[in-house]
């Protein structure tokens, strides 16, 4: 496929046909990228807001262990099998933790950053009038979209939802209710959404870059998500085995992850042959689940990338060093797996060699990181909305990768394994690291997509007490970590050595509410933008990609002319040019 048959044709007559599709065509079963971006972005959120109600249940069983809900309209929402008079249930207790996990990661996050942010984005980023197969896109929504309403339609059969933890470790797994295995299916409706949306986004890249576009003039977004579609279609078909396996083993009776002599409630358990090994689904899981955290982190990365050039006016400091970093990140992130599992009885020698690769993968994050930093010296920093969320996700993924380096040691793993520790470390990765982006992008993006600006005062609105809240949810994990709180307890107080720091679950608890209500703003600001925001001209940032000579927002096809490209994706105060920025397809000096 030539670069210039990729864009003659598109431009043109598909502009033309576009007005003529039905309403259900052009944006319920849309092939256009831009739509399918905007359908994941806007169902990521609402799974995200519906994980963060989940977590905010929980909040309240640790803060106030065996006390009823303070709002009876909350507590008559559930059954008798979930809370009775309003005071939670062990059993629902852990399918909230289950479903939270599985919610944020696998339904919020990566749906969003990946599918979102990256259908959306990079099309127009590397020039290309679509992604390179429309329908399959189209397609990878709607498993997406099927497999999220199965997780959720598993609250309602009996016996709930999954509650054997987001890793769904056997053989709890094997033997739980049928929540568990509408769990499977919806996962395994995920991960075919997954594998569909990352072949799509690989060819995309390679094919369809607009012409004079080279790799190493790619933004660091496009190399993001490119990285992070060969992650996807690696990981995700062992898990997609396993988790075939693990129905087999539920609905079939084999016993590929139950092991011989399995007792249950004091008998032994009837109508397996065992055999199996719980260990092969815990390889199998974070094979899958290790290059997953990269998958979250590698957009996210991408995101703030863009923003911290377009607001300090200047070059990305070490733009190939970012690039081989990323990409060594990637081929890194699948032999480091292990150090999930140093409590299994696992060797000294694999224990070293797990030990060795792990403080490895830490040194092309520190790069990316220090890289990002370094790119604000000397920069002229415009604080606006997009850009205090980037800058509040470097210290924020520094803590989160800091912690990890004693999870990776053996020695150290010992004690912190399963506490919350754990818990505290990944969620500053994930949540003011990989969220605090995403909203970053959102603020950043939100006039390309609209042709609406968001309200200003609004967005710091929301920063501000999101940044101070958010802390006070995770930081206090690692205190009651070091003291050996284990997680997923229903009731802390039933341990001696918790009861020291409850009163941290009473601050983390409140700290989780009022960053509820701090993300009000954001939501009256996004829904109020979309209608009555100040309208934005093509190129409100005066950034240099490519996707803001585009008008906003796209057209069908993106863009009234073919796109060529001239320069780098950064050229911010560049010597040759009269402005401060110099746009990758203007040929001239500006």
């Amino acid at each position: 496929m030539s670069q210039t048959n990729g864009h003659s044709h598109p431009h043109g007559a598909a502009g033309h046909d576009s007005h003529e599709l039905p309403f259900w065509r052009k944006y319920i079963f849309s092939v256009d990228h831009k739509v399918i971006g905007i359908q994941y972005a806007v169902t990521g959120l609402l799974f995200l807001f519906f994980g963060f109600c989940l977590m905010m249940l929980m909040r309240w069983q640790l803060a106030y262990p065996g006390q009823p809900l303070p709002v009876p309209f909350l507590a008559n929402l559930f059954n008798e099998t979930q809370m009775i008079s309003g005071i939670m249930l062990p059993e629902f207790y852990n399918q909230l933790g289950a479903m939270h996990g599985t919610i944020m990661i696998f339904l919020g996050v990566v749906p969003l950053a990946v599918g979102g942010f990256g259908n959306f984005v990079v099309p127009l980023q590397i020039g290309a009038p679509d992604m390179a197969f429309p329908k399959l896109n189209m397609m990878s929504y709607w498993l997406y979209f099927i497999g999220g309403i199965l997780m959720l339609a598993s609250f309602f059969v009996p016996g709930g939802t999954a509650q054997s933890g987001w890793t769904s470790y056997p053989p709890l797994s094997v033997i739980a209710s049928s929540g568990q295995t509408w769990w499977l299916v919806g996962m395994a409706f995920l991960i075919n959404s997954s594998l569909l949306g990352s072949i799509n986004f690989i060819t995309t890249i390679v094919q369809l870059r607009a012409p004079g576009l080279s790799f190493f003039r790619l933004p660091f977004f496009v190399w993001a998500q490119f990285v992070t579609s060969f992650l996807l279609l690696l990981a995700f078909p062992p898990l997609m085995g396993a988790a075939v396996l693990q129905l087999m083993d539920r609905l079939a009776h084999t016993s590929f992850f139950l092991p011989t002599g399995l007792v249950v409630n004091g008998a032994p358990i009837a109508g397996y042959s065992g055999g199996g090994n719980p260990l092969l689904w815990q390889h199998l899981f974070w094979f899958l689940a290790h290059p997953e955290v990269y998958v979250l982190i590698l957009p996210a990365m991408g995101i703030v990338a863009e923003v911290i050039a377009n607001n300090t006016r200047k070059p990305l400091y070490g733009y190939k060093a970012l690039i081989y970093s990323v990409v060594f990140l990637g081929f890194m992130s699948f032999i480091v797996w292990a150090h999930h599992m140093y409590l299994t009885g696992m060797g000294t020698g694999m224990s070293a060699f797990f030990q060795v690769t792990t403080m490895i993968i830490s040194i092309p994050s520190v790069i990316i990181l220090t890289t990002m930093i370094l790119s604000l010296w000397g920069g002229a920093i415009r604080f606006t909305v997009p850009m205090l969320f980037a800058l509040a996700f470097l210290p924020m993924f520094g803590i989160g990768g800091l912690t990890g380096l004693p999870l990776g040691l053996n020695a150290s793993d010992i004690h912190l394994h399963d506490t919350y520790y754990v818990i505290g470390h990944f969620h500053y990765v994930v949540a003011p690291g990989t969220i605090f982006a995403l909203f970053a992008g959102v603020y950043y993006w939100f006039p390309k997509a609209t042709g609406r600006q968001m309200v200003g005062w609004l967005g710091k609105l929301h920063f501000w007490p999101s940044l101070i809240f958010i802390n006070g949810v995770f930081m206090p994990m690692f205190i009651q970590g070091m003291a050996g709180v284990q997680r997923r307890l229903y009731d802390p107080m039933q341990y001696a050595h918790a009861q020291p720091t409850q009163v941290l679950n009473v601050v983390m608890s409140v700290s989780a509410w009022l960053l509820g209500l701090a993300q009000i703003p954001f939501i009256v600001n996004f829904f109020y933008s979309i209608f009555w925001g100040r309208k934005a001209d093509q190129n409100p940032w005066q950034a240099t990609t490519l996707e803001w000579t585009a008008p906003s927002p796209p057209p069908h096809g993106n863009f009234t002319s073919e796109p060529v490209v001239y320069r780098g994706p950064y050229e911010y105060a560049s010597p040759d040019s009269k402005s401060d920025f110099w746009p990758q397809a203007m040929k001239e000096k500006n």
